[in-house]
């Protein structure tokens, strides 16, 4: 291949090929050289890929090497997760094996089961036409198929080698000569419902981050002279380092020596203590100091494969299952002496295949001299083994080919600790759940022609069946969302008489394309539910899918009411909060639905299920809430770069939208002034005076007016402001205990003094009179100069009698509504990822230069993103793992798995890299009199009476006592209370007699809709004891 990766290879025998792909984007031109098509008789049985790095640069890199620029738009949410240095580094990968696994790591490292080919495919070269579909997901990444041997004078062109599907003899071979060249390995196999990954990244890699972790730092309150001097933290929050860390210092003062110092290695004494280097020769502490820490790189030494072979190393990924790695080493080992014997693989459910896998097992295991030897092999798990492995799993591929896949990132990045060095998974609970599993047999699991054979290979075809009548409710078409349509499709849910119905309100983005690959760039600003549908279309023609654009929640009850969700079997969750996943989960527990919850962060990813009846639902649990940054930290000490910026967010709404909106509220609604003139303190002097300020004194009428006002706008914030707080706290000033006011948490600003010459300050002014423009409806141009009066600092506080005076004066010269007519003020929504609106723009120099005020450290523009704009690091790689795991719990579900122990909520960081798995959680039990009750159980009332007419409150009252022997103290609806023992006596008497629903319906000053067939009542109750007990909710049927 050329330097250029403007030449691919093609041809060979129908199943051959290799691929290689470049994260850099090659010149556009593909061209095939009849001179380099090969087709001997030694190609590999596999399919490869390979990408590369050219010197002409595709993979949203300007150039090569460290002045590499990376398309920001495109992998913004990658790049939060790996850093722009490791995005660099990713260069020359071949794929070998185009399988299910191979084209999921193919698709992932780069951003059926083959879900690249189709129908009209068969009988074409695998590796040529998942080509042309990969190459469609990433200009920036050249893709070349291969079909020729893997020879060893192809591989050292390679950065790293990932064999799928080959023989153990070819990954021996490949796997000495990469270890003795300098190349990487990732081995990934997937055996049915079995996954085998192995690392070798040579002897000398060097991990430059091994947790992806922002460093952490703390403010410093005290460091003594010792042997090992003691460095005391702030009580504000705990440092949070560990014994082994290393740390630098900056702004200590007195012991200067540490300032700038070199990596400390720290010993903790405790959550604010720890100790450092002898300190006794450096001069005395006074005050201050931040001490941050600093990742070191770490070196970490590799076996080549033979030898890890013989002496495994093992992640593990269910403690539950301790003992089976080592026997799946041996397990994976037989199965390839299995194939070499007979040229295939054990025949799904073949109990001769299964016995002669055990001897083949017990012969690696004599064999074995070194660590790899096992006292006793486990005979039920390696019949298993046998029993499935033909078998191919669109869920098992996407959960390792997204580790195989971050494995490869690593090989490339050094970012992120490596496999060490095997890693075997198994979903054995996705079978039968009778005792030692229903045998199914050959038959049941024999081909049938159909692209679902590697399914039935696994469960037979009773499971393939039910899997078509599903109807499930996907909510969100997001990176999660659309990962597992692909897997919905490829596993052949809804692909007969079910449905699977999506819905999303979203558009596709741009930064969208890095993770969610079933959108292309030609699919920008289009509605995600109906692409994506449309996509998974033509990967399984047969899926019965309909996409809306509906947000889920209260508004949508009509449309998702309760013929909806009586209608469906589960439902999978693919949000991105945490208010609409707690409200589905609701929906689901109301309905007695199962719910597939799933979410990363990063490299972080969880899975949880919920299954009626048998487990705690989602909202069970809740995450402790975000820490909020205190008022006066944010208005007068901000002291991280994380204060700045939310400081220069909240500006942003102050200044571009609520103001405008308070206006045009003034203007068009009568009631505005006297409900402002109701709220609370300065509230409403606040309040019209920014609507004053829009109106009157600020208002706009020409370019030249927008410039003035921002350059005013800038004396005021970052010299004024400044000034006006150090007369009122000068840097001397002491507190009343005599320590120094401006120390600890508390930096002592300055002013700055405006400079055209100053991009910054420039910047700022541009951006503010770029977005004035569009509150007031005019033109943006570019930039001129204003100069500003000199500030004088004003002396005493505001006076309530001046407020007062104030507001009245606001009220007569406020414009009355006749004006607005004149007016016409647009809201701006913050929108982060639009390079052209000056929103970020804003949000930089306005941070950075407050930043400055304080003496913190700037943001550049990538970091004041992630910062302010809250985005969620994301990766492919995390959501493919975790969607796998999804779709495995998926088909316990669909297959009705009854036991908790079957089920697994799972959590991983790929980054450690560290998994566990654990069965849910048992829905807590409650108790009155002697009936146990929990979550997913109700009172169920009808009430329409066999006489036609409906219950009153007297009857619902009397059916609770003369039922269930409780009487009700307090009833509710939603946030209306319907009754109570202490209500006025008259008020109860006419309530007594009237029917449920007009009672609600008075309440709630709400009509009933023709679409709700049930309410929901939440009683308080005492028993026959007069104690108070705990009761279920009641579900009252009224259609």
């Amino acid at each position: 291949e050329g330097v250029d990766g403007g030449r691919g290879v093609v041809g060979g025998k129908e199943g051959g090929g290799s691929w290689r792909m470049s994260s850099s984007p090659l010149s556009k031109k593909r061209r095939v050289s009849d001179s380099e098509t090969k087709t001997g008789s030694h190609c590999s049985s596999s399919n490869s890929v390979r990408t590369e790095l050219s010197h002409t640069p595709t993979n949203g890199m300007a150039k090569n090497g460290n002045d590499a620029e990376i398309d920001e738009g495109l992998y913004s949410r990658q790049l939060y997760v790996l850093g722009h240095d490791a995005m660099k580094h990713i260069s020359n990968v071949l794929v070998s094996g185009l399988r299910g696994l191979g084209v999921e790591i193919n698709v992932l490292s780069l951003s059926c089961l083959q879900f690249y080919l189709r129908e009209e495919d068969l009988g074409k070269n695998r590796a040529e036409v998942s080509r042309i579909r990969l190459a469609e997901l990433n200009s920036y990444v050249p893709v070349v198929a291969y079909t020729g041997v893997l020879i060893d004078d192809y591989l050292t062109q390679f950065q790293v080698v990932v064999l799928t599907n080959s023989p153990l003899e070819e990954q021996q071979r490949v796997g000495d000569f990469c270890h003795s060249n300098g190349i990487k390995l990732v081995i990934a196999d997937t055996r049915g419902l079995f996954g085998q990954l192995f690392c070798d990244f040579g002897e000398e890699m060097l991990v430059i981050d091994t947790n992806g972790e922002q460093p952490l730092s703390a403010m410093i309150s005290m460091i003594t002279k010792d042997a090992s001097g003691v460095v005391t933290c702030l009580d504000e929050a705990r440092h949070g380092f560990e014994s082994g860390d290393f740390v630098t210092f900056t702004e200590v003062q007195g012991m200067t020596e540490l300032n700038g110092c070199q990596p400390v290695e720290i010993k903790t004494l405790g959550p604010y203590t720890f100790s450092i280097c002898d300190t006794t020769g450096f001069s005395d502490y006074v005050r201050g100091g931040i001490v941050s820490q600093v990742k070191m790189p770490q070196k970490v030494v590799f076996k080549p494969l033979t030898a890890s072979m013989a002496e495994p190393e093992f992640v593990l990924t269910d403690f539950a299952k301790f003992e089976r790695p080592g026997q799946l080493h041996l397990g994976f080992q037989a199965l390839h002496s299995y194939q070499r014997k007979h040229s295939r693989l054990p025949k799904p459910w073949c109990q001769a295949d299964g016995e002669e896998l055990v001897s083949l097992a017990k012969e690696v295991n004599s064999g074995q001299t070194g660590s790899a030897k096992v006292d006793e092999l486990d005979d039920k798990l390696i019949k298993k083994l046998a029993f499935v492995s033909a078998g191919d799993l669109a869920p098992l591929n996407a959960f390792i080919g997204g580790l195989a896949a971050q494995e490869v990132l690593k090989a490339c990045t050094g970012k992120f600790m490596p496999i060490m060095q095997w890693l075997y998974f198994d979903a054995l609970e996705c079978l039968s759940e009778e005792e030692g599993g229903a045998m199914l047999t050959e038959e049941d699991c024999a081909p049938r022609n159909s692209r679902y054979d590697g399914q039935i290979a696994v469960f037979g075809s009773q499971l393939q069946e039910e899997l078509a009548k599903q109807r499930y409710f996907l909510v969100g078409a997001g990176a999660i969302g659309c990962e597992l349509l692909k897997n919905f499709a490829m596993i052949g849910l809804a692909s007969g008489e079910g449905e699977v119905i999506v819905t999303d309100m979203d558009t596709i983005e741009k930064s969208n394309l890095n993770r969610q690959f079933l959108f292309r760039p030609w699919d920008v600003t289009k509605m995600k539910s109906e692409t994506a549908a449309a996509a998974v279309k033509q990967m399984n023609p047969s899926i019965r899918i309909t996409g809306h654009q509906n947000r889920v929640g209260p508004d949508t009850e009509r449309v998702y009411d309760d013929d909806f969700f009586e209608s469906l079997h589960g439902v999978a969750n693919a949000l991105d909060n945490v208010d609409a996943r707690m409200y589905m989960d609701r929906r689901c527990v109301y309905y007695r639905k199962p719910l597939l919850e799933s979410g990363t962060l990063g490299t972080k990813g969880n899975v949880q299920v919920v299954i009626p009846f048998l487990t705690e639902s989602y909202s069970s649990s809740q995450d402790p809430p975000e820490k909020s940054i205190p008022i006066c930290t944010l208005k007068n000490f901000p002291n991280a770069i994380e204060h700045t910026l939310q400081w220069a967010r909240d500006e942003f709404e102050g200044l571009f939208k609520q103001p405008s909106e308070n206006a045009m509220q003034y203007l068009t609604d009568a009631k505005f002034l006297e409900r402002t003139l109701k709220l609370p303190g300065a509230q409403p002097l606040e309040v019209l005076e920014a609507v004053y300020k829009s109106l009157v004194t600020d208002c706009p009428h020409s370019w030249a007016d927008c410039v003035t006002w921002a350059r005013h706008h800038w004396q005021c914030q970052y010299s004024n402001n400044i000034c006006q707080l150090l007369h009122n706290f000068p840097p001397e000033q002491l507190t009343s205990s005599g320590a120094p006011f401006w120390s600890g948490p508390k930096r002592c600003p300055h002013p700055l003094e405006f400079s055209t010459s100053n991009h910054l300050h420039m910047d700022y002014v541009m951006s503010v009179s770029q977005l004035v423009c569009p509150v007031y409806g005019m033109y943006k141009h570019n930039g001129v100069y204003q100069s500003v009066p000199t500030f004088v600092p004003r002396s005493g506080s505001a006076n309530a009698n001046v407020d007062d005076n104030r507001l009245e004066e606001l009220k007569a010269l406020l414009p009355g509504p006749e004006a607005s007519s004149h007016f016409k003020l647009t809201a701006i929504d913050f929108e982060k990822d639009d390079d052209s609106n000056f929103h970020m723009d804003f949000i930089v120099a306005a941070s950075n230069l407050r930043a400055e005020n304080y003496h913190i450290p700037p943001a550049d523009r990538h970091k004041s993103k992630l910062i302010a704009g809250k985005i969620i690091p994301a990766i492919a790689t995390t959501t493919s793992a975790v969607v796998g795991l999804v779709c495995l719990e998926l088909i316990k579900i669909v297959q009705g798995h009854k036991k908790v122990e079957s089920f697994k909520n799972g959590f991983m960081n790929l980054a450690l890299p560290f998994f566990t798995f654990s069965e849910p959680i048992s829905a807590p039990s409650h108790k009155y009199y002697e009936i146990d009750w929990s979550l997913w159980d109700r009172f169920e009332v009808k009430g329409l009476q066999a006489n036609g007419e409906e219950m009153t409150l007297r009857q619902f009252l009397d059916y609770f006592k003369n039922e269930h022997q409780l009487e009700i103290t307090m009833l509710s609806q939603g946030v209306s209370m319907l009754y109570s023992f202490f209500m006025p006596a008259a008020k109860l008497k006419e309530r007594l007699l009237l029917p449920m629903t007009e009672i609600v319906t008075k309440v709630s000053k709400k009509k009933l809709g023709k679409h709700v067939k049930a309410l929901v009542f939440e009683l308080c109750c005492n028993d026959l004891t007069d104690e108070d007990v705990e009761v279920p909710y009641v579900r009252y049927t009224i259609r």
